[in-house]
């Protein structure tokens, strides 16, 4: 699973001889950016949580492998990696869902594990991926940019929005020539998004139409294409990439 120098042009077969690993591969913005890959000539290793959904999503994308593993579970992370048979050409991890749970509501012991578990994991990919991640290839994170808009509820996606960026520019720095960064993505409409907005997803969605000045949703087309910009172009380290079709600029 070696692969060669990428070129950044982005065209049909710019991937061909690479390997991308997507934790977190079986649906949303992982899924989406495994077909990109395919589609651009590159080999897949997926993993995820859900048995069932890595099963139809390997049906159709023809990995070279998969794994069912809980990425929350550093040590299992850190294993997985580390038994890839060979190296590798860029991780992508997708998995991890954002806390907006009030302070009164809020379950100390659970907040911990939210912040700390996302950092850990972060950490547990980077560590594994020395030895496995070509120079030059990616290691690529996803974070969000709705927690830097204080709010009731948002407290530790908040402080996650502003430590993962720290995080991936030290990691850049330890890793390197293996290259790090992060895409930040606000609103991407995902099955996660329908999960937590239920009945209120559509409404979502129009409230985003009407005012995002990209004038429609961000979907995970978006963030995939951004994602195989970033493992094709070698200069991009350190990074942090926001794609929320300009939701900073308006109100919510």
């Amino acid at each position: 699973m070696s692969g060669t120098e990428a070129g950044t042009d982005g065209t049909p077969g710019a991937l061909a001889g690479q390997t991308v690993v997507l934790v977190g591969g079986s649906a949303g913005m992982g899924l989406e950016t495994a077909r990109q890959v395919r589609a651009n000539g590159g080999e897949v290793v997926l993993t995820a949580r859900n048995a069932e959904r890595l099963v139809r999503a390997a049906d159709e994308l023809k990995p070279l492998g998969t794994a069912v593993f809980d990425a929350r579970d550093t040590e299992r992370l850190e294993r997985f990696i580390g038994e890839l048979p060979g190296r590798v050409d860029h991780v992508m991890v997708t998995a991890g869902s954002p806390s907006y749970t009030p302070l009164d509501e809020l379950d100390l012991t659970e907040a911990g594990q939210d912040f700390g578990g996302r950092i850990a994991m972060m950490l547990a990919v980077a560590r594994a991926s020395r030895d496995r991640v070509r120079a030059g290839g990616t290691l690529l994170f996803v974070g969000g940019t709705g927690g830097r808009r204080p709010a009731p509820g948002m407290a530790v996606t908040g402080a996650l929005t502003a430590a993962l960026p720290a995080l991936t520019a030290n990691l850049a720095l330890e890793v390197a020539p293996v290259r790090v960064n992060l895409i930040a993505a606000g609103f991407v409409d995902t099955p996660l998004s329908a999960a937590l907005l239920g009945d209120e997803l559509e409404a979502r969605r129009e409230q985003l139409r009407r005012t995002l000045p990209i004038g429609r949703v961000v979907g995970p087309a978006d963030v995939a294409a951004l994602a195989l910009h970033i493992m094709l172009n070698g200069a991009l380290t350190g990074a942090t990439y926001d794609i929320d079709g300009g939701q900073q600029l308006v109100a919510h």
